[in-house]
């Protein structure tokens, strides 16, 4: 736009749909784990595109998958299959679990996929009774009507009309309450194996294992939406490889393009195979474009250097977090795993995430939080240790503003 028309957060207020309240900060580039807005401001970004960014802005190896594959090809219709599709689909199916991959857009259709499939799986083999899905309260699996009702935060499900049915919400970390759910009707439980949005809770072993056993007993699907955890986020290529329990179908989305648009649900054959031709479908999904991007981010993260890399920086966000708390007193706990690490305000700063977050903005900062209580962290997995070091010390900073009012 023109000088005399400039691009302002103005603008928003008067072109976008208000569900977004953003900053008014508005980045204009990146590099690594830095940004920079309009005014040239420079940030150190701890937030990752909310845990999207796994490789900072820009990283080389993306740009050159991004720049090579737009002059190739960049979409064909589903009647067809492309090169990227396949090659990223078959590095997916032989580091993990799975032997097939859907690809879509976002993690909310990725888990929209995974929901379709485990009712039609249940369907066929049987039938129309076990239709019972479980997922856990604070939970989250994306804003389609399916995914936002399976998700266990009423706030985001309520008010618009009646929901899907026979969805229920258990507690997390709490095996009986999914003992007291569970039935020959469940089709599915669905599970974060670590609750993002929810707080960033950690599931305990007797817990992931004990869900999985259930399933087991009443020949229910146990679906991991990985969507935040996976593609390196924990420290492993995926969480559930670290938890000793494998899933029976699991959704991929954030990290896995690295900032390009891209969802992937991976399941096995025998279960795949209730997909059939014309039961579901994406226009996007499985484009050239957007495989031969996450096809660079897959490779550049299922790297032994990258992954013991994340629990190395991991441990170094978690020990300057400690020395702040030491002196501030302001966290009653850090936890998460990996670089999706929460600090929980504690008794007497209840409600104080956002003020810290903002306080963090005009520091320099640029962090996240999961609900009104905990400071959220998910920066690149291949940020350099010097940024941490300095973007901690701005944290503080923060920290001690929003302490002194």
């Amino acid at each position: 736009m023109s000088e005399s028309n400039p691009v302002t957060r103005e603008l928003f207020d008067e072109v976008m749909v208000p569900n977004y309240s953003p900053s008014k900060v508005i980045p204009v580039r990146g590099e690594g784990s830095r940004i920079w807005d309009q005014q040239d401001n420079e940030y150190i970004d701890f937030a990752g595109g909310i845990a999207v960014n796994c490789l900072g802005h820009c990283h080389p190896a993306l740009v050159k998958a991004l720049t090579e594959q737009g002059q190739k090809l960049w979409h064909l219709s589903n009647t067809m299959t492309n090169e990227p599709a396949l090659r990223l689909a078959k590095k997916m199916v032989d580091a993990t679990f799975a032997d097939k991959v859907y690809f879509a857009n976002s993690g909310g259709e990725s888990n929209e996929a995974a929901l379709k499939l485990a009712r039609r799986w249940a369907l066929d083999n049987y039938g129309e009774q076990k239709s019972h899905i479980i997922s856990f309260k604070q939970g989250f699996h994306g804003r389609t009507f399916f995914t936002v009702t399976v998700g266990g935060q009423p706030a985001y499900s309520d008010g618009f009309g009646p929901k899907p049915a026979d969805v229920f919400h258990a507690e997390y970390n709490n095996l009986d309450s999914v003992k007291a759910l569970i039935s020959d009707k469940t089709c599915a439980v669905v599970m974060e194996p670590l609750q993002g949005e929810g707080g960033i809770i950690r599931p305990t072993d007797e817990f992931v294992k004990g869900v999985r056993q259930l399933c087991d007993e009443n020949n229910a699907l146990l679906i991991f939406d990985e969507v935040q955890t996976g593609v390196g986020r924990l420290g492993s290529l995926y969480a559930y490889m670290d938890l000793d329990v494998t899933p029976d179908i699991l959704t991929t989305a954030k990290a896995l393009g690295g900032g390009f648009p891209i969802g992937a649900m991976i399941t096995t054959t025998d279960i795949a195979k209730h997909l059939k031709i014309g039961t579901h479908g994406s226009t996007y999904g499985g484009n050239p474009l957007a495989c031969a991007v996450g096809e660079a981010a897959f490779d550049t993260v299922n790297d032994s250097q990258v992954l013991d890399g994340v629990k190395s920086k991991a441990d170094l966000f978690t020990k300057h977090l400690n020395e702040i708390n030491e002196k501030h007193q302001i966290f009653s706990e850090i936890r998460g795993k990996g670089l999706l690490i929460g600090a929980a305000l504690n008794e007497k700063y209840q409600g104080k995430a956002k003020e810290i977050l903002l306080a963090a903005m005009d520091e320099g900062l640029m962090v996240l939080i999961a609900g009104l209580n905990v400071v959220r962290f998910a920066p690149s997995l291949v940020i350099p240790d010097e940024d941490i070091k300095q973007g901690m010390a701005l944290f503080e900073k923060a920290v001690a503003k929003v302490i002194n009012g």
